[in-house]
């Protein structure tokens, strides 16, 4: 599993971290060694230099669902499809295993923050840098794509504004290799954008942004091309890019395959996949056993959590009865339930925006620690009164609809939930939904009380602020509780607006607790990021929150 780094969050129901059948208990130690939860300063890719890797091979990889869309900068696009283009795109920034960023030279040789007042980019073009055709790559790339995602035409379907709609104009520099970017307002998270860069051609207007990626990537620039889409396998074939100006791809193809995630583990031990995903302790002790296959560990920015809906007439819609709810919850148990046996400490994630190990990371948790008879004073205090076994208030049952895919991990969160609830008179309804439908039919329309699914992050935090936990009515983004307050929206307007690093990290955790408070949604855990690849797989693995080196990746002499 590898992140595409924009600056959005993805919402995730079936891919990536959630999926697999989970073993309780912690079975035989002796089998595998349990590593930590939390993000650290090394990964696990089983790093090679590239003498040590030979030329050529096919490097077969699993993907959950087939891309409806090869853009990555489109509402229609997912993990999925931004985990097969990333091979082929480029953008800005590299990031280690702690997610330190530099400047990625394959396409910058230089980006400067050359002005605060106002706020003012130069990037620098790499000059041997071109597209999949062998045109250059040009500023006119970069303004094209900040106007296709600033907001201003609502015809370009895209899925994140973040960044783009505070740019005021994007200018040619010193020559065509060189873009002038100025702001209208600041933003702290500059280095995130053009992360991954799209051709103009895809991005200069609505139709050609809406549809001309939809069967492949047009034009392309990064160490692979997309040779072949074939819907019907359900296969995709990344090929090296004659035009990479770079040193050249030690693979010579790239092919995914989508697969049930259940049938991921045993395609590998088959010899059709060289790399799998895996879940719970059952899948880390099978994959150890397997002669030839050898388990990565490091800690992946994903994270599990349940969001509330508060949306007005809601039975939720009162913030002080989802903080209660939220004290009812113990989250440890379900951390430890969970990844028991696969981390050395299973602990839940008590932060929104940052991930336990990375830099800005603090626990802001402390109004829904769990605390059952707190929770109980709480739901008196509000009017829910004992009746019987179920609470009720002016004639209404506290029974809440718990939404979740259908998958066992999501379904023992929610009888840890459900049994947790009991006991301060919450009845949870466990309702199971096919992972195809669980957004559009159900978490889009806002058709939950509760619901669970997971977050992939990303190495630039800020920008989930506005996608998530501001809240326009009128626009509600991946706000999909459609909570929020005056106040958040004014506090995320702040950080989004402070250039100085140290401070950004300040407001942002003051915005966490409010999230909090707000009862906004409830983090639970984040994934223990374990892969299981063959042995002799280098630069490949484990990767933390660091970018791949695609061009390097390959399999050993």
């Amino acid at each position: 599993m590898k992140v595409q780094y924009s600056q959005g969050f993805r919402a995730v129901a079936t891919p990536i971290a959630i999926v697999a059948l989970l073993l309780a208990g912690c079975g035989d130690d002796s089998v595998v060694q349990s590593g930590s939860s939390a993000i650290g300063k090394t990964n696990d890719i089983n790093p090679k230099s590239r003498d040590e890797i030979r030329d050529g091979g096919n490097l077969r990889l699993a993907i959950f669902g087939f891309p409806a869309m090869f853009n990555p900068l489109h509402v229609d696009s997912d993990a999925d499809s931004s985990e097969v283009t990333s091979w082929a795109l480029g953008g800005t920034v590299d990031a280690d295993a702690a997610g330190e960023l530099t400047t990625d030279t394959d396409y910058f040789t230089d980006i400067a923050l050359t002005s605060t007042s106002p706020q003012r980019i130069t990037y620098t073009i790499n000059p041997k840098a071109v597209w999949s055709d062998g045109s250059p790559i040009t500023w006119e790339d970069l303004r094209s794509q900040a106007h296709a995602l600033s907001g201003k035409d609502t015809g370009f379907q895209v899925s994140a504004t973040h960044g783009y709609s505070r740019v005021e104009k994007v200018e040619r520099g010193a020559d065509d290799r060189q873009a002038v970017v100025t702001f209208a307002k600041h933003y702290a998270e500059w280095r995130g954008l053009f992360n991954p860069l799209m051709p103009k051609e895809s991005t200069a207007t609505p139709q050609a942004f809406n549809d001309i990626d939809r069967a492949t990537l047009v034009k392309s620039a990064g160490p692979f091309v997309i040779t072949s889409v074939d819907r019907g396998q359900k296969r995709i074939v990344l090929s090296r890019n004659p035009k990479w100006w770079g040193d050249p791809a030690k693979l010579d193809t790239v092919t995914y395959s989508a697969l049930d995630p259940s049938a991921t583990l045993t395609a590998l031990q088959n010899n059709e996949l060289d790399a799998a995903y895996l879940g719970g302790l059952e899948e880390v002790q099978t994959a150890a056993g397997t002669p030839g296959i050898v388990v990565r560990r490091a800690a992946a920015p994903i994270n599990a959590h349940i969001t509330f809906n508060g949306a007005p007439g809601s039975i939720l819609e009162d913030p002080r009865l989802r903080v209660a709810i939220s004290k009812a919850i113990d989250r440890q148990t379900i951390a430890t339930a969970l990844q028991n046996g696969v981390v050395t400490d299973p602990k839940p994630l008590n932060n929104h925006i940052y991930i336990d190990g990375q830099k800005g990371h603090e626990d802001n948790s402390a109004v829904v620690a769990f605390d059952p008879a707190a929770a109980a004073r709480m739901l008196d205090e509000l009017g829910w009164k004992l009746n019987g076994d179920v609470r009720e208030k002016n004639g209404r049952q506290l029974v809440i609809r718990d939404l979740m895919p259908q998958a066992e991990r999501w379904l023992q969160i929610a009888q840890i939930a459900q049994q947790n609830l009991a006991q301060v008179g919450v009845k949870l309804l466990i309702e199971p939904q096919p992972p195809n439908t669980f957004f559009t039919e159900f978490i889009d329309k806002g058709n939950f009380d509760i619901s669970q699914f997971s977050w992939q992050r990303s190495i630039f935090p800020l920008g989930a602020l506005p996608q998530i936990y501001a809240y326009d009515p009128a626009n509600k983004l991946s706000n999909y509780g459609r909570i929020g307050s005056p106040e958040l929206n004014a506090l995320i307007e702040e950080i989004l607006s402070e250039l100085d690093p140290v401070k950004a990290i300040e407001l942002a955790n003051r915005a966490d607790k409010m999230i909090f408070e707000l009862g906004h949604s409830l983090p639970l855990y984040q994934s223990a990021g374990n892969e299981a690849t063959r042995e002799n797989l280098a630069n490949y693995g484990a990767f933390g929150l660091a970018s791949p080196d695609y061009a390097n990746i390959g399999f050993v002499k």
